[in-house]
């Protein structure tokens, strides 16, 4: 009786080489440098790129009929459209490589849901078990669509996608081309969604074409005389994987408040809050130098709205508090160095570089707190019998020791604090939301005073 010889690590290999080399000769796959926010994960996280805080997730209710069958076609059309979807990266001898290729199958999944499992706290936690399962960043997809079904017309996707490919932007471009797709599906056509007016690749070759080493040099001399010495909060590293998550809101008519005292001052609303957070957590922290990063989306052009990707960027936005002065003097002085700030900005790796930051497992290189004011739209969705709401969980950047994330919502402004479990207790952060409140309530109510009195 003959045996067939074991296939060996090597044998697998040799064939896996065999594959790329077929594709790359035939156009089924094509290689490109890693992006320019790609680098910032490969080259200054504190976290390893397949930790699980690199995953950017949310829930998508779908109230309607939808089958097996609709879900994974209209999935199929947005991964045809969207490159980012059909990428992974191959490892080459001067670092990684984006591989994209040109067909690929969807990656979804559908669990019909009993009464108990359809109950929301449950939800939560077969969410998080999705959340938390890496991605084979060679094999991919890096992506997963799951379909948590509590009825026939009540159902939960469960989106988790890998923060190399996406940023927060890209989950309201999902949601809309799902719909879309969908829409175009009900209707019969056999034919594709139009091509997306940019592809991520082609966004990426126009920032390395504006991205001269001059340019890069001449920003790089700013933010040293910003942030070279600057000292760390906190000594701990950060833990692996997704953080802990608290939420909490700012009633609506404080918001409307603090717009109108910005308004005032010539600030925007994120300046305003920026301002009273910096206070908080010079408060919290017993700390007169407050150095926070914030994303931006950076898809000004029209063109690459509806590209899916990591396009955003992290600039670091610095503050020195003085409790003798008044808010009003602290907010103008938070509009200029923001706007200073913006101007300045660059890829955050090559920020990192240029500081001589290295990642070092569990540090951030520049800042260890983050602070964002979520702008990219999150789409309801409404079809005939079919409409679509987007929940965010982690928008991929919970890379640091504390993060402070406001979304405007209809019921108030919600405030998701994400937190590592290794530093901070529940009551740490119901401690400093507390005091970010009451600093809000104290601005809103006397914004001339001093920022050291707007807590009493």
């Amino acid at each position: 009786m003959s045996t067939s010889p074991k296939t060996t690590n090597r044998d697998i290999a040799l064939d896996a080489r065999s594959r790329l080399k077929q594709w790359l000769e035939s156009g089924e796959a094509k290689l490109f440098p890693l992006s320019l926010p790609q680098r910032e994960l490969w080259e200054a996280s504190p976290v390893p790129v397949a930790d699980t805080a690199n995953h950017i997730c949310c829930l998508i209710q779908v109230r309607g009929l939808l089958t097996e069958r609709d879900c994974r076609t209209a999935i199929q059309r947005v991964v045809d459209r969207q490159e980012v979807l059909r990428l992974s990266f191959l490892p080459g001898r001067e670092g990684p490589l984006q591989m994209i290729r040109k067909n690929c199958e969807v990656n979804c999944a559908f669990r019909d849901l009993s009464p108990a499992d359809g109950r929301p706290e449950r939800i939560e936690e077969l969410a998080a078990e999705i959340f938390h399962q890496p991605f084979d960043l060679v094999q991919g997809p890096l992506y997963r669509v799951v379909d948590l079904r509590r009825a026939p017309d009540d159902h939960v996707l469960v989106f988790a996608i890998h923060h190399s490919i996406a940023d927060g932007w890209s989950l309201g471009v999902f949601v809309q081309e799902l719909f879309a797709a969908y829409l175009h599906a009900l209707t019969q056509s056999t034919e594709p969604l139009p091509a997306v007016a940019l592809a991520y690749t082609a966004w990426d070759a126009t920032e390395r074409a504006f991205w001269q080493p001059a340019m890069l040099e001449e920003r790089a001399e700013y933010w040293k005389s910003k942030l070279v010495g600057k000292r760390r909060i906190w000594d701990s590293p950060i833990a692996p994987g997704l953080p802990l998550r608290w939420l909490s809101r700012i009633p609506a008519a404080l918001v409307d408040q603090a717009r109108e005292i910005g308004r005032a001052a010539g600030a925007t609303l994120f300046e305003t809050l920026l301002a009273a957070f910096q206070i908080a957590l010079s408060r919290w922290t017993e700390r007169d130098d407050i150095l926070v990063g914030t994303p931006v989306a950076n898809r000004s052009r029209p063109a690459v709205r509806e590209t899916m990707g990591y396009c955003s960027n992290i600039v670091p936005l610095g503050g020195e508090i003085d409790c003798t002065r008044p808010f009003a003097d602290h907010l103008r002085g938070v509009h200029r160095t923001t706007m200073d700030a913006f101007a300045k900005a660059m890829p955050f790796a090559e920020l990192a570089r240029a500081l001589g930051e290295h990642s070092a497992p569990g540090y951030n290189p520049i800042f260890e707190v983050r602070f964002a004011l979520q702008n990219h739209p999150i789409p309801d969705v409404s079809l005939p019998n079919l409409s679509a709401r987007l929940s965010m969980r982690s928008t991929g950047t919970a890379r640091f020791q504390l993060g402070c994330e406001i979304t405007e919502d209809r019921d108030g402004p919600e405030v998701a604090w994400l937190f590592r479990e290794n530093l901070f207790s529940q009551h740490d952060i119901e401690e400093v939301d507390g005091i970010f409140q009451q600093v809000l309530v104290g601005v809103c109510r006397a914004p001339q005073s001093r920022s050291c009195d707007l807590l009493n």
